[in-house]
């Protein structure tokens, strides 16, 4: 009644053939590959403008440091402005070919809020070329 393995003991043949088996998995691995839509990732980048650069003595043409200190008070290039100058200077800085770096450095003490108010303003006149600087002095807190 049983299949014989072919040794002269009468023992039941325990080997399956799985060849059959690999070919049917390998033929459903490639027909999912194929099937699968290619994912194409897109990054969206803001060019800039072909303008004339504002000329003023604020506003760095290299690079710009936007920093604040304890009290919450906002310091572009070590002067201290209000959050409407810290647009106007966004703004000019936006127009500028190339656009200048601007290197953000909060105080650690400062408020949280005066902080995200900065980083919308930022965000909101579109500079592409931003960096945050210090950011070493905060792996303690």
């Amino acid at each position: 009644m049983a299949m014989s393995g072919g040794s002269d003991d009468g023992e039941p043949m325990m080997d399956l053939n799985v060849t059959p088996l690999i070919d049917v998995m390998l033929v459903l691995l490639i027909m999912f590959i194929i099937t699968i839509p290619p994912q194409t990732h897109a990054v969206k980048i803001d060019l800039p403008t072909n303008s004339p650069p504002d000329k003023q003595n604020v506003v760095d043409p290299v690079k710009n440091k936007l920093t604040t200190d304890a009290a919450g008070t906002i310091l572009w290039n070590g002067s201290p402005i209000d959050i409407v100058t810290l647009r106007q200077y966004l703004d000019q800085t936006k127009r500028m070919t190339p656009e200048p770096e601007l290197q953000f450095e909060p105080d650690a003490q400062t408020r949280y809020v005066v902080i995200d108010n900065m980083l919308a303003v930022i965000k909101r006149s579109g500079v592409t070329k931003m960096g945050f600087v210090g950011n070493e002095r905060y792996g303690n807190f």
